[in-house]
């Protein structure tokens, strides 16, 4: 109980300081290019799942046909 109690508390005290670091320029700043570096790595996520997905599928219709 405690655990989750500090594990709370931590959450929280990351909130208040994001939120203060966010209300100066270089916070701003920081966290834009944070922002802009994960939606890259989650667009070449999506990119590479899409890639692979569509070659499973070739992949699986060269099987069907085969058959």
């Amino acid at each position: 109980m405690k655990s989750i109690l500090w594990f709370t508390v931590g959450v929280a005290a990351g909130f208040a300081v994001a939120h203060q670091v966010n209300q100066t320029k270089q916070g701003r700043d920081f966290f834009s290019a944070v922002d802009a570096k994960a939606r890259a790595f989650g667009h070449a996520i999506a990119e590479g799942y899409h890639a692979r997905d569509a070659e499973l599928r070739a992949e699986q219709g060269e099987t069907h046909a085969a058959l």
